[in-house]
């Protein structure tokens, strides 16, 4: 998964609040490995071992009760022209509402000073 879906989406949500952020302003984390990009199919599938083993390395470093998870994050002072907007892997705890999704359930958790750690959850 290159994140671009997942950043045009973002996307989406940051022109809603009027920002003026464009595509190339999102910083995204390319689930797959470069050395696996732009080669043929074939090339890619003889070589998911390594992408496996790569995350399963991530797996393994992770606090217990968690799970990764592929978010899109805006962030900033959104009285500003253009917020802070990536696309990355973060690791959460399964208790969580971020971490309780299944199959292609989304929301979305909107965290501000009044609410201090505690997410609005959408």
């Amino acid at each position: 998964m290159d994140g671009n879906d997942v950043a045009r989406k973002l996307l989406i949500l940051a022109r809603e609040l009027e920002l003026e952020n464009e595509l190339v302003d999102v910083d995204i984390q390319n689930l797959i490995p470069a050395k696996l990009r732009g080669g043929t199919l074939t090339g890619f599938l003889s070589n998911l071992e390594t992408m496996n083993t790569e995350y399963q390395q991530i797996k393994a470093a992770q606090k217990e009760n968690s799970i990764l998870r592929y978010i899109g994050e805006l962030s900033g002072d959104l009285s500003q022209d253009t917020a802070n907007l990536e696309v990355k892997l973060v690791s959460v705890s399964k208790d969580s509402p971020l971490g309780s999704l299944k199959g292609s359930d989304t929301i979305f958790e909107i965290y501000t000073e009044s609410y201090g750690e505690q997410p609005i959850v959408i």
